[in-house]
């Protein structure tokens, strides 16, 4: 499927042949092809901006990611601990868990900034922090999540020039360059369902 550009970093748990695996994802700053095997299934775990994992700089995940090693169909390695693999039933316990272990942290001064606050240090200090937090920049983020928001409009019928205002986007080249690098579709094929299967909520069938 199509891959869209996205700004949190999760969990991901497969099994396929019989075999469990587990990956930590990070955050994507392109479009791309995402591979999805026959026969598998999955489950995966989405972390709000500004979370992180103690052991892994979030940096290193951006455009990538890391399969854990020595997973099972039941348990899975994480933090030099073995924890047990969930289902979509059991996803938040061991969110939680793992919250109250410290193996996922967060920064306060990060959910500040995205409450639209302005915190008492230099801008410096605040992008070197959301960087150290997200991987990426603040206009990164920004950037990301318009066009994520853009695609979503146009697939329920909102038309392009509305879009354009509405998030004030310069003009619709501008919105269509966005779209090109972020979401991987143009504005027609979200509005047609067209395009093939792609890795976004847009609350409307797609074709394969």
């Amino acid at each position: 499927m199509t891959s869209v550009a996205g700004v949190r970093w999760g969990l991901v748990f497969w099994e396929q042949d019989g075999r469990g695996y587990a990956a930590i994802t990070g955050p994507e700053t392109r479009t791309g092809t995402a591979p999805v095997p026959v026969g598998a299934t999955f489950t995966g775990i989405e972390f709000a901006v500004g979370t992180s994992l103690r052991a892994v700089p979030a940096p290193a995940l951006v455009d990538g990611g890391i399969e854990l090693p020595d997973s099972t169909r039941r348990t899975f390695r994480l933090d030099g601990a073995r924890w047990e693999t969930p289902g979509p039933d059991d996803a938040e316990a061991l969110v939680e868990r793992l919250v109250r272990a410290r193996i996922v942290v967060r920064d306060p001064l990060v959910a500040e900034v995205l409450r639209g606050r302005r915190p008492a240090v230099s801008a410096r200090t605040v992008e070197r922090r959301f960087r150290a937090a997200t991987g990426l920049t603040r206009g990164a983020v920004r950037q990301i999540e318009r066009a994520r928001t853009a695609a979503e409009l146009l697939a329920a019928g909102e038309p392009t020039a509305k879009v354009v205002a509405k998030l004030d986007y310069f003009d619709e080249p501008h919105l269509a360059r966005a779209l090109r690098s972020f979401v991987g579709r143009t504005a027609r094929q979200l509005r047609e369902g067209t395009g093939g299967a792609i890795a976004l909520d847009l609350d409307q069938r797609m074709t394969s």
